[in-house]
């Protein structure tokens, strides 16, 4: 396992190198997987610990069939998912299989059928953790139908690719540009209606949504997205417990960092009041209704936290970049951390080692 995991991380990281696309990349991650655990197709959700069990950042997909995909998109985003990655992050080993029923079962409200209707026979999950605790995605194998169910041993040895696929994922962020080579467009809002349609979109919208068409992610997978976001603005303002809908997505995927969050409309007359009784109002009626998803480049204190995760930045540094941003000088940084000036320099050594970037101006572009 150990000379495998070698090889594969040196192919992953030359095809990383070499500029391949999502569904490349997708392909040999689920080459190297199948002799320890073979699987008909797979998924691959990333996040960061900053985000949680929230909005993945970027996905990867092989072999995967639309009706499939779309169905696995709309059981996540409506908070329908069983083996959901906070119940995997209970356990002592964070993998698990999806049961028969869930698989045989609609999702209420669902337009898909359920997935054994689709062709899927088992599916498999690995929750991508580290040492400490911090979540950096989900892996989803499946198998079709007429082939032999996934087992205990299956699980176990699934467990054990985690950290090799959590390295492939930052090493895939912290590929990309670190900042744009086109400025990114201003905010665009996109109208999804209950049926997960988009009804309206601004002309900015169209250009972000053409960034979030990631080179080798299916074509079905964008729409489904939106539509998920929907969903997901939809549980949460009928008070369910999830997270806000909000997706901080890298440069590598993007070309730019983006941000995706969304949220119900409320159409006039439907709440008294008005004003400050909107918001209470949405989650009361709120369920089928339209949503707007608002594309923009994301801001600095939603940007910061992820950012530093992918290019493993500890806290002290954090806070010396964050101080940057502000535009202050390393010995005023000095004094407000109560550090040495020595010290402050350090951080910004090592911050600009481990991000590539030529100088602090590079940096603090990044990230304003």
């Amino acid at each position: 396992m150990a000379l495998r995991a070698d090889r594969t991380r040196r192919e992953l990281s030359a095809a990383v190198r070499e500029g391949a696309d999502a569904g490349e990349l997708a392909a040999v991650l689920s080459r190297w997987i199948a002799p320890a655990v073979p699987h008909d197709a797979s998924c691959l959700v990333a996040t960061s610990p900053a985000v949680g069990f929230g909005i993945p950042a970027f996905s990867f997909w092989d072999r995967v069939e639309p009706g499939v995909g779309q169905a696995l998109m709309h059981r996540f985003y409506a908070g329908q998912d069983p083996c959901s990655a906070s119940e995997l992050a209970r356990r002592p080993v964070p993998a698990g299989t999806v049961t028969a029923t869930a698989l045989t079962e609609p999702s209420p409200g669902s337009p898909h059928p359920p997935l054994a209707d689709l062709g899927v026979g088992g599916e498999l999950r690995v929750l991508l953790r580290d040492t400490r605790g911090g979540v950096w995605g989900l892996l989803a194998l499946l198998r079709s139908r007429g082939v032999r169910p996934f087992d205990e041993a299956d699980v176990r040895r699934a467990a054990r690719l985690g950290p090799v696929v959590r390295e492939f994922l930052r090493a895939y962020v912290t590929s990309g540009p670190l900042t744009p080579a086109t400025p990114a467009p201003p905010p665009g809002v996109v109208i999804v209606g209950p049926d997960g349609a988009v009804r309206a979109a601004t002309p900015q919208a169209d250009t972000w949504h053409e960034r979030l068409r990631t080179r080798g992610v299916p074509e079905w997978a964008g729409p489904s997205f939106l539509a998920g976001l929907a969903d997901h603005a939809r549980a949460h303002g009928r008070g369910r417990r999830t997270g806000p809908p909000l997706l901080i997505g890298p440069a590598a995927p993007y070309g730019t960092w983006i941000s995706c969050h969304a949220q119900l409309l409320v159409g006039e007359g439907e709440v008294e009041g008005g004003g400050t009784d909107r918001g209470e109002g949405a989650r009361e009626r709120g369920g089928g209704g339209e949503v707007a998803v608002v594309l923009h480049t994301p801001a600095r204190e939603h940007l910061l936290p992820s950012f530093c995760d992918w290019y493993g930045i500890t806290l002290r540094e954090r806070e010396v970049v964050h101080h940057l941003c502000e535009g202050t000088a390393p010995k005023q940084i000095a004094r407000h951390l109560h550090l040495s000036a020595h010290t402050v320099n350090d951080h910004i050594k090592a911050v600009l080692r481990k991000t590539g970037a030529t100088g602090r101006d590079e940096l603090t572009t990044a990230l304003t």
